[in-house]
C-alpha cells in the first residue's frame, strides 16, 4: 500500500508537474523556438491519451501485473528523458500513424458524445427543475396548512377563554332606540310627544 501511494506521488511528480513546468518554462522563454514547444505539445498529447487509457488498464490489469505502477513511472520518465526523449518516438511511430487515419472517425465520435452530453444535461436539468418546483409546492403547502392549523387553533383558544359571544339586539329596535332617546337633547329640536 505505502508502495502504491509513493508510485502515485512519483508519477504526479515526475509525469505531470515536472513536465508542466518544463512545458512553461518553454512557453515563457522559447517564444521563438517551435522544436522545444512541439516536443512538450507532443508530450502533453502523450500522457492525455494515456491518463483515459490508464484508468481502464488499471481495473484490468493493475491489480495483478507485477510492477505495474513502477512501469507507469518508467513510460513517464521515458517521454521526457533528455537522452532518451521517448515522446518523439511514440508520437511519431505509434499516435500520429493511428489518428491520423482514424482523425474523421474520431472526430465524428466526439461530435456525437458532446451532443449526446448536451441532450444529457438538458434532460437532467428539466428533471431537476420539475422536482425542485414539486417539491418546494410541497414544503408552501405544508407550511400553509401547519399555519391555518396554528391560527384555528389559538383563535378557538381566545375564544374559549373569553366565553360566549352576547347576542346583539335587532337593528331596527336599537334605531328606534337612539333616535327616540336622542331627539329630546339636540337644541333647536321640537319634542313630537309634547306639541
Amino acid at each position: 500500500m505505502l508502495g502504491d501511494f509513493i508510485i502515485r506521488c512519483l508519477i504526479l511528480i515526475l509525469g505531470y508537474a515536472y513536465p508542466g513546468f518544463e512545458c512553461y518554462k518553454t512557453v515563457e522563454k522559447n517564444r521563438g523556438d517551435n522544436g522545444e514547444l512541439r516536443f512538450w505539445c507532443q508530450y502533453w498529447v502523450i500522457v492525455a491519451l494515456f491518463t483515459v487509457l490508464e484508468n481502464f488498464t488499471d481495473v484490468i490489469i493493475g491489480w495483478w501485473f507485477p510492477l505495474y505502477g513502477e512501469l507507469k513511472l518508467a513510460l513517464f520518465i521515458y517521454l521526457w528523458y533528455p537522452k532518451t526523449k521517448g515522446t518523439g518516438y511514440v508520437y511519431n511511430t505509434v499516435l500520429r500513424p493511428y489518428v491520423s487515419s482514424h482523425e474523421n472517425d474520431i472526430e465524428k465520435k466526439f461530435r456525437e458524445w458532446r451532443a449526446r452530453a448536451w441532450d444529457l444535461a438538458i434532460f437532467y436539468w428539466k428533471n431537476c427543475t420539475e422536482l425542485g418546483q414539486a417539491t418546494t409546492f410541497q414544503i408552501l403547502d405544508y407550511l400553509a396548512a401547519q399555519s391555518k392549523k396554528f391560527s384555528s387553533k389559538s383563535y378557538s383558544e381566545k375564544k374559549d377563554k373569553l366565553g360566549p359571544t352576547p347576542s346583539a339586539p335587532p337593528l331596527s329596535s336599537l334605531r328606534e332606540s337612539l333616535f327616540e332617546n336622542n331627539q329630546n337633547k339636540f337644541p333647536g329640536r321640537k319634542n313630537k310627544k309634547g306639541d
